[in-house]
Order: structure tokens, then sequence, then C-alpha cells
């Protein structure tokens, strides 16, 4: 998309929210809270295709679960298969992929969830969006683990198809990867185990989503 081709677009989306009104809730973010016991949130974890994020993601629901916290997954492949079952992988695509997860998830957040969004999310100006979605409720959580590492696992043989040209507009062969400018975390994949990344993660959310109850 061309620059002029966005501001039109934010032009006309501004127009189109002109002609709604917001529900309020009865519901305080404070009362969700100390329902919950923590803080909702989004931790959005981007990184390269095999660097970790669906595994990672789950793994860490499942340990938040356990310990009681509220949680949910958004998974970019769960996500193409309903909402997004109607968008390619071509760049202005995978932007109104992340728009939409983006609010999605801000939505969940709002809500008192801790929702983990796994998606390759390429262009730090669609991760920026999903930010500004969620506000201070944003985590951008860095998967780092070079191309060879990734390529190496390939846990869905996608590589080895888009090295073949079977597969167009992927990510780190054909299609670039934006790293994060400044990530909340980094998690380095390439050289952890998957209990080391997941401790860390937890770790992290206790800082900052656990609530002081002394």
């Amino acid at each position: 998309m061309t620059q002029e081709h966005d501001r039109e677009k934010e032009i006309l989306d501004a127009k189109r929210v002109a002609n709604t009104v917001e529900v309020a809730s009865r519901v305080s973010n404070a009362a969700r809270m100390c329902k919950n016991r923590h803080r909702g949130g989004v931790l959005w974890f981007t990184g390269l295709p095999g660097s970790g994020k669906s595994t990672l993601a789950v793994e860490l629901e499942r340990k938040l679960f356990d310990a009681g916290y509220t949680v949910f997954v958004l998974d970019g492949d769960n996500m193409r298969r309903g909402l997004n079952a109607d968008l390619g992988f071509l760049p202005e695509e995978r932007t109104e992929n992340i728009r939409r997860v983006g609010e999605v998830a801000a939505l969940m957040a709002d809500a008192g969830l801790i929702t983990i969004a796994a998606f390759i999310s390429p262009y730090q100006k669609d991760r920026d969006r999903a930010r500004k979605a969620a506000k201070d409720n944003f985590h951008e959580i860095a998967m780092k683990a070079d191309l060879a590492t990734c390529e190496s696992r390939d846990p869905k043989g996608h590589y080895k198809r888009a090295r073949t040209g079977e597969i167009q507009d992927f990510t780190g062969i054909t299609a670039p990867y934006e790293e994060p400018v400044h990530p909340e975390l980094s998690i380095d994949t390439a050289n952890n185990s998957i209990d080391q990344c997941v401790a860390q993660l937890m770790n992290y959310v206790i800082r900052n989503f656990a609530l002081n109850e002394n």
C-alpha cells in the first residue's frame, strides 16, 4: 500500500467511527483485576517461522492456567482458519490480518484476560498498530532465533516448500521480517530449552501482571 492509500483508508475509518456510539461496560477494570487477581494484557510473540512462538505460547498458557491465571492463546494458523480465512499473504493482507488480531487481543485484555498472541507479524508498523489498540496493556516479546536455526527445525515443512518455490511470499525467504525495535522482552529460543524459555516468560508475567496482595 502507498502512504496516500493508507491515509485515505484512515480517513474512511474515521468517518465510520464517527457514526458509532461507544457502549460503556458496567464492570470496571479494577473489578476484573480483583476477581482474576491479575491484570489483563497482551503478550505479543513475534519472530520468524520456526522461532518457537506457538510452542512457547501453548506451554506458557498451560503453566499460567495451572497457576490460576485467566489466559488464552491466539495463534496465527488458528485465526486464519476462521476470522481471517479470507486473507492471503500479500503485504496488505498481512497488515489486515494483524489489524484484526490486534483489535481482538485488545478486547480480550480489556476483559481481564492475559492474551498470548503468537504471530510472525513481520512488519513493525503492524505491531505498532496492535500496540496502539491495546495501549499500555501491550507487551512485545521477540523470539530470537536466526534463520538457519529456524530452517533446520522447519516443523511444518514450510521452509522446504518455500525454497522450491511452492510457497510464495514466505517470511525469511521471499518476504521480509523486520526485527522488533524496542521489545519489552527478548527470548533466545536458539540457545535455551523450552523449559528455560517458559521460565523466563513466567517470571515476566509475575512481575508485570500479578497483583501485590500484601
